[in-house]
């Protein structure tokens, strides 16, 4: 199959859902309503609670849910055939990840702008609160630390990129000067903040910033980014979420627009068939496709840490309920775009030109060479590899120099990386305090001392090896507990929905199909932690899938005898 044609009908299909099962769930399920007051409004503290442009809001809602997910997990997933990926980007996206996604944000801004954690405590019981606001603790911990060393590697392996991503901080700060205190058009100066982001790479190309002309090399190196991204992580999650996050993001999701218009112009020029299989089954050193297809892609189709995202920064910032639709469905969709290029890139544009080991591949030789295994695949320098060889081949089919267009991507990617960073930071914060209040203990909630806690409990995991890649040790455990994390907030969606007296099986069918699939995936997990003697893993994994038995109980007794409110209370 030619990738044009895949790239057209994904997209077509992405932009017809929007309008039609995105529509009918605003109007027919969530029944927004304009007149309702949203809690940016009503709690307006100008530090987190702040009345946003829903395009502004739009930047930093699909950045924070983008950072590298879905790259990474269709870079990979690949390997089991593009057919496969493609399904669950498209089906995962429209009917499972953009309901998760918005049905967060829609309850997040009728409850105060809490997270669904939190929430459940109401909907179901204190003790679900306590429980999912830890599990949301531990895999915001392992979010925090493991891109914190993901940054540091992707500036060793990308050294150009250094320059425009520590340039785009003041540019971004003074857009948000600009928007909020002079009142100036977002986007006029939305675009020439992204002309000087787009100077500063160019510049970058040629004065990359290595830390070896320093005397730092090896792992020193890595060590002292990620000390450097601690340091930043912590600083911009207590900023005023307009003074830099937002800003910053918004400039970062017009980085995304001219991604996808150079991957775009890319595939038109070039147009590469499909050198990928469609399908194969079983591929060198793989695990099973079933389940682990549906915990390999995750923020491309569905992913739990949206509904962090949803019920925690993004319903504080969120202007009006008209607005949710456009910030919570369509940020989904659009990440399903993005997944559908990254497939384009490495099922595709792979093909075009390969070269390792001194020797060129082309055609289904170069897929066949960079995917010979799953072990060869699977590390986070041949995920990126992938797509970023990909489609600096695609770009580079219509004149753009091959070295400005992997400064491209290489920006592209710290950027989305580091908005996952501050924003888990941040969410984190939130947590520590919705936890200290869950167990009466809230002087733990004070934002700085939240954030401390959030950055220090971070920093020890990723140092307590000495290495910065402690976190490496518990990362296996994240995909699977991410998505079961996905299918508990579907069901508090779920909840919501019967106790509002409205059709719920939108929400609760992908529900009960995520916490199957990922439960699955969580008990071959750790069984293989068990079978490989990883008692760390197995213990954590065990206590987590406890921790999610638990509360399915719980919801299930629920269920068994629901309060349903009048329909005056609805």
């Amino acid at each position: 199959m030619n990738s044009l044609l895949l790239v057209i009908l994904m997209l077509a299909g992405f932009l017809v859902a929007y309008h039609t099962y995105g529509k009918f769930l605003g109007r027919k399920i969530f029944k927004l309503a304009a007149d309702n007051v949203c809690p940016s409004h009503e709690l307006q503290d100008d530090l987190d609670f702040v009345p946003t442009n829903k395009h502004i809001l739009f930047g930093h809602h699909f950045t924070s849910i983008a950072g590298l997910g879905p790259i990474v997990g269709p870079a990979i997933a690949v390997i089991w055939g593009w057919v496969p990926a493609v399904l669950w980007v498209f089906i995962g996206s429209i009917f499972m990840g953009a309901v998760h996604d918005f049905g967060a944000l829609i309850i997040s801004l009728r409850n105060n702008g809490r997270s669904v954690g939190d929430i459940s405590g109401d909907l179901v019981s204190p003790r679900v609160r306590i429980l999912f606001l830890l599990i949301i603790f531990f895999l915001l911990l392992l979010v925090i630390a493991v891109f914190a060393l993901i940054i540091a590697i992707l500036f060793t392996m990308y050294p150009q990129a250094v320059i425009p991503v520590w340039i785009e901080i003041p540019i971004a700060v003074w857009l948000g000067h600009m928007i909020y205190k002079k009142g100036a058009s977002h986007v006029t100066l939305g675009i020439a903040a992204v002309i000087l982001l787009y100077i500063t790479i160019v510049i970058g190309t040629y004065l990359p910033v290595d830390l070896t002309a320093l005397g730092i090399s090896g792992n020193s190196a890595l060590i002292t980014w990620i000390v450097i991204m601690f340091i930043y992580a912590f600083i911009a999650s207590r900023l005023p979420v307009q003074v830099l996050m937002q800003p910053r993001d918004y400039i970062n999701s017009h980085q995304l627009f001219v991604a996808f218009v150079l991957l775009g112009i890319g595939v038109i020029v070039a147009h590469p068939v499909m050198v990928a299989p469609a399908y194969q089954s079983s591929p060198a050193g793989a695990p099973p496709i079933w389940p682990f297809l549906f915990v390999v892609i995750a923020c491309g189709a569905i992913s739990g840490f949206h509904s962090l995202v949803s019920s925690g920064t993004s319903s504080k910032q969120c202007f009006s309920e008209d607005d949710a639709r456009y910030v919570g469905y369509g940020s989904m969709l659009m990440e399903g775009a993005l997944s559908t290029f990254v497939i384009a890139a490495c099922a595709a544009g792979l093909g075009i030109g390969l070269t390792a080991g001194g020797e060129t591949f082309t055609g289904v030789a170069a897929f066949t060479h960079h995917y010979a295994s799953w072990a060869e695949a699977s590390g986070l320098g041949a995920k990126l590899g992938a797509f970023v060889q990909g489609s600096a081949n695609m770009v580079s089919s219509y004149g753009i120099p091959m070295n400005i267009t992997i400064t491209i991507m290489g920006v592209f990617l710290v950027s989305f990386a580091a908005t996952t960073l501050d924003t888990a930071t941040r969410l984190q914060r939130y947590i520590v305090g919705e936890l200290g209040r869950a167990i009466k203990v809230p002087q733990i909630g004070g934002p700085t001392t939240a954030t401390l806690i959030a950055v220090i409990t971070a920093f020890i995991l990723a140092f307590y090896n000495g290495s910065g890649k402690g976190a490496l040790t518990l990362w296996p455990l994240f995909g699977a507990a991410n998505q079961l994390l996905a299918g508990l907030a579907l069901l508090v969606t779920t909840i919501y929905l019967v106790r509002k007296n409205i059709p719920s099986f939108y929400a609760a069918i992908p529900m009960v199909f995520m916490i199957i699939m990922t439960g699955w995936a969580m008990l071959l997990n750790i069984q293989n932690f068990y079978n490989s003697s990883n008692w760390l893993c197995f213990s954590i994994g065990a206590c987590i899938m406890i921790l999610e038995v638990w509360m399915v109980i719980e919801a299930a007794i629920y269920f068994k005898n629901p309060y349903v409110p009048k329909a005056s209370e609805a």
